[in-house]
């Protein structure tokens, strides 16, 4: 068996491995690296691959890959729900940056026409691999694969969480013997601050904001990350205006017909409920000078609707920006958390808003990670990836000290098992 790394290498980005057994060559994820233009994996042909499994739909794992059906297309396998919340993000993607990609709207329909859908923690079936999805914790529809030809098994983990969250159950994280490991390193290097602790220090910010006739934006992932920013709000019985905007409101729709995935689905709906639902730039404009919280993609501040709603709010001192969601370096997410610095009609400002970042984390963090792999059976080769060089290189290096052989790869680089 052979590991081709060909993204996801020392970087947070456009994540993609392929993997080739006796008679079948298996794409694990094939993702973008967000910027002012999109950057792909290290090119593979597409007569190069029998099947390609998507470990979820975030954009830096799912973003490249209608590139596989500009003609009839390979097999894709994915939960049901992934397959759904994939083709809202990349109709999105291709609005927004279609000028840059070398794929239309009919190559994600063509994809979707070749999309096998599977249940939660479900299995299929590509040539000589059985592929295991367990749940990851880390957005609706995540999950953790295994690929077993029965010779060789292969775990990739994707992005994963095992911790509970008001919206989502934990990872399961019972991987019994793989021979292979390729494992994110996002939060390798740090822990986590106790995820009630984080909770309660935000909504009693967001009080204290709303309270002195601010308005509080909070950029969110549309996918998981809004929808727990409202849950959270809901539990704890904010009792100002939350309003939520942009594609989180179609992830909301989708999240309504699969409600198997989450961990609440009666405080998910109950948490609907308590928004203002924003539809027009009418609404827009009103709910931004009214004291308020609102939930509004993109994450990163990379294009959706939270792009309108920086510059009208970092203005004025008595708003904020809470940064909620981890940002890529290089987005104006990254750029505002480091510099305060955003873009206002157009030219580059210091915010008079106050920018505070609270740790609500999709991934693990360091102990929790060090605790899975220390009861892994067996002797699994791993590969650090999916984290900046240095949480890479440092978990590896973690990793050796508890007997295992791991490397933190290059892009191009291969491993022969």
């Amino acid at each position: 068996m052979e590991i081709s790394v060909l993204g996801a290498a020392k970087q947070v980005g456009r994540s993609a491995f392929l993997l080739k057994g006796d008679k079948t060559r298996v794409l694990l994820d094939f993702g973008v690296l967000l910027g002012r233009e999109p950057a792909f994996p290290v090119h593979v042909k597409p007569k190069d691959v029998d099947g390609i499994v998507l470990t979820h739909a975030h954009l830096d794992h799912s973003g490249a890959t209608p590139l596989f059906f500009l003609s009839n297309g390979v097999e894709l396998h994915a939960t049901d729900l992934t397959l759904e919340l994939t083709r809202l993000l990349i109709e999105d993607f291709i609005k927004i940056s279609g000028f840059y990609l070398p794929f239309e709207y009919l190559e994600l329909m063509n994809m979707l026409r070749r999309a096998t859908g599977v249940s939660l923690n479900g299995e299929s079936q590509i040539g000589e691999f059985k592929v295991k999805f367990l749940e990851a914790g880390h957005i609706p529809g995540a999950s953790i694969v295994r690929l077993d030809n029965g010779k060789q098994s292969v775990l990739y983990t994707g992005d994963f969480s095992a911790d509970d969250t008001n919206l989502l159950r934990s990872a399961l994280t019972d991987w019994d013997e793989p021979d292979v490991i390729i494992t994110e390193s996002t939060y390798a290097t740090a822990d986590h601050p106790a995820r009630e602790d984080v909770e309660e220090e935000f909504v009693a910010y967001l009080k204290e904001v709303v309270e002195q006739g601010g308005v509080a934006l909070v950029p969110a992932f549309s996918v998981g990350r809004a929808q727990e920013m409202a849950c959270v709000l809901k539990n704890k019985g904010f009792p100002y205006p939350v309003a939520m905007d942009g594609m989180a409101l179609k992830t909301n729709d989708l999240l309504m017909r699969h409600q198997e995935y989450l961990r609440d689905a009666d405080l998910f709906r109950r948490s609907l409920g308590n928004l203002d639902i924003i539809r027009s730039w009418g609404e827009r404009r009103r709910i931004v000078k009214q004291p308020s919280v609102i939930i509004s993609p993109a994450g990163m501040l990379v294009g959706g609707a939270s792009v309108f709603y920086t510059n009208e709010i970092a203005r004025t001192s008595k708003n904020a920006i809470c940064i909620v969601s981890f940002q890529v370096p290089g987005t104006p997410g990254r750029t505002l958390l480091e510099k305060g610095i955003t873009l206002i009609n157009g030219r580059p400002r210091k915010v008079k808003a106050e920018v505070r970042r609270f740790d609500f984390s999709g991934h693990s963090g360091r102990s929790t990670m060090l605790d899975i792999f220390k009861k892994i059976k067996g002797s699994p080769k791993v590969l650090t990836v999916h984290g900046e060089a240095e949480s890479c290189i440092k978990f590896a290096q973690d990793l050796k000290e508890l007997g295992m052989e791991s490397n933190a790869p290059d892009a191009g680089d291969k491993l022969e098992v």
